[in-house]
């Protein structure tokens, strides 16, 4: 019989969807037999509204169910610091692979949570079949994910080599790598494997380069990648919709979610608030409002401010709204803060939301959300029309009390008008004042005209109904 491999990555989202994780694993069994490796590729311990919560151990009812014979590190999986991801990878089932994270304990680097059982490379078997498999993970993760510090992540082609090199002196039959990288074309350009099997980018993907098959599994459990090896490894997608249910997992997911209180409902809306990408990154939109005024009521500010970027897209809002609703909108480890600023730093964080700073490098269309605010950019000038606050004019010597994310004072590749010594007070985390927000007002977000833009469409700006497509 042939080998066969069954692949997962970027999990993310999906056990805030339990019976949607639960078919993905349901199909893992209907596919599997004493001839088959399951093998992740990271990002399967957050983002989620269940990673919040449970501190990534929800993802140990996933792996638990699935069995997998290993799985390395996405960016994700370093949300919530080091030392949690730690403490899953010392109680997974399964070996973790990853051959270029390394923390420096005294100066010298060793692999990261070694001592909790990661390792660069591992041989697993599947029936006759002997299999070397190495994992990799994005060198750009220290960047993306602020969190993941102090680890240092080494570049992946060099230390998938230097793996491949030791497998090969292990007598294997195949040699795997599975990857979070996104792009895999270097590793199949440089190494000699049979296939890479992908994760980070999250569209689906089957090709082959310079002889070697990459694929990509697609994310949030939409499907698994399948490889078959015949004559040579051949790549197929399996949909997980129509897949059977793990029961087992299904419960577990269910029980952490009551036990956390995210099915508690915290209000209701009359009419459907969407969260589409539309929403989350064109300027004014009702969800943008419903974050942003909750920030500010939170923080008894004068302003907030909202990426474009900040929002994960999601169902929408209708009916009765949970906890897991909302605090699913902003599924990150995040202060809310308040900051004193000036009315110039005001207009210099109107000019950041509206990505003024990246030029063309970024949608013409793209824009932060705001409370408390009346904007009329300008997209031909770069520059506000007019900027008001609580509905007068933006005084650029008065001090205003602004709302936001923690994250966006101590990175400036978004908001560089402000910065950690501008902080006066802090207010638990963001999902948590959506939440209470919930609570305490009746949740029904409108279009206000906070951002006005007149010569958008003079600058080939799209419309909603282009976003959404």
């Amino acid at each position: 019989m042939p080998l066969r491999i069954l692949h997962y990555a970027d999990i993310e989202r999906a056990p805030d969807d339990p019976e949607l994780l639960a078919r993905l694993v349901g199909l893992v069994r209907d596919r599997r037999d004493e001839e088959t490796l399951v093998l992740g590729a990271g990002d399967n311990l957050g983002p989620g509204v269940l990673s919040l919560v449970t501190g990534c151990r929800h993802a140990l009812d996933f792996f638990h169910a699935v069995e997998p014979d290993g799985d390395t590190f996405g960016n994700h999986d370093f949300d919530r610091g080091p030392e949690v991801t730690r403490a899953v990878v010392g109680d997974s089932p399964m070996p973790w692979i990853c051959a270029n994270v390394f923390e420096d304990d005294g100066g010298d680097a060793d692999f990261f949570a070694a001592d909790e059982g990661v390792v660069p490379w591992t041989v697993c078997e599947a029936g006759e079949h002997r299999v070397g498999v190495t994992g990799v993970t994005s060198p750009e993760t220290a960047d993306i994910n602020p969190s993941s510090e102090p680890l240092t992540f080494a570049d992946p082609v060099a230390a998938a080599g230097d793996a491949v090199a030791e497998l090969r002196e292990h007598g294997v039959d195949h040699v795997v790598v599975i990857s979070h990288c996104g792009d895999d074309t270097p590793l199949a350009e440089n190494l000699d494997v049979d296939v890479v099997l992908g994760g980070h980018a999250h569209e689906e993907f089957i090709d082959v380069v310079e002889g070697t098959l990459l694929v990509r599994a697609g994310s949030n459990a939409s499907g698994l990648s399948e490889v078959v090896f015949e004559d040579r490894p051949r790549g197929y997608r399996l949909p997980t919709r129509d897949a059977p249910v793990a029961e087992d997992l299904l419960d577990a997911l269910e029980t952490r979610r009551r036990e956390a209180g995210l099915t508690d409902v915290v209000g209701s809306v009359d009419e459907p608030v969407t969260v589409d990408r539309a929403d989350t990154k064109q300027g004014e939109s009702r969800v943008g409002n419903l974050v942003t005024d909750a920030y500010r009521w939170a923080a008894a500010a004068d302003i907030a401010v909202h990426s474009s970027g900040g929002l994960r897209t999601t169902d929408a809002l209708a009916g009765e709204v949970t906890a897991a609703d909302l605090v699913g909108l902003c599924p990150f480890e995040n202060e809310l803060v308040s900051v004193r600023v000036t009315g110039e730093q005001v207009r210099r964080t109107v000019h950041d939301a509206a990505l003024a700073q990246y030029g063309d490098e970024v949608p013409t269309h793209w824009f932060g959300h705001v409370s408390g605010l009346s904007v009329v950019w300008d997209d031909l000038a770069d520059e506000a029309r007019e900027i008001l606050v609580g509905g007068e004019p933006l005084d650029h010597d008065a001090t205003y009390r602004l709302a936001t994310s923690r994250y966006y004072v101590t990175s400036s590749h978004l908001f560089d008008a402000f910065d950690p010594d501008d902080v006066v007070d802090s207010h638990g985390q963001q999902f948590d004042a959506i939440v209470e927000y919930a609570r305490e007002n009746e949740v029904d977000p409108r279009i206000e005209g906070r951002v006005r833009r007149p010569t958008l469409d003079e600058v080939g700006g799209a419309t909603a109904d282009d976003v959404r497509n």
